[in-house]
């Protein structure tokens, strides 16, 4: 009898679906707080402006809206940048198989 297990075809090398999804999960932890911050950041701008500028509320309303699009171009920036190194570790392991 031998020490070689009985499947000698070779392992993928890439990591388990649960690896893949606690590093996904993990990416993506921080995006609501992220979005969040991004939008408290603009509004204390927004607030510093209007009593500078003696122009209340028109800046805090301006600073929401851009802080609101600041955060979510984050967070589509961060989905695409996702999907595309997914896409390529698909494309290399099909690769791979061939």
């Amino acid at each position: 009898m031998t020490d070689e297990p009985r499947d000698a075809r070779p392992q993928p090398t890439h990591a388990p679906r649960s690896a893949q999804a606690a590093l996904s999960a993990s990416e993506f932890a921080g995006v609501g707080v992220q979005f969040a911050a991004t939008i408290l950041v603009f509004v204390f701008a927004g607030v510093w402006l209007d009593r500078r500028l003696h122009s209340s509320p028109w800046f805090v309303l301006i600073c929401v809206f851009v802080g609101a699009a600041a955060g979510f171009y984050s967070m589509y920036s961060k989905v695409m940048a996702a999907q595309r190194r997914d896409a390529e570790r698909k494309a290399a392991i099909g690769e791979r198989r061939r």
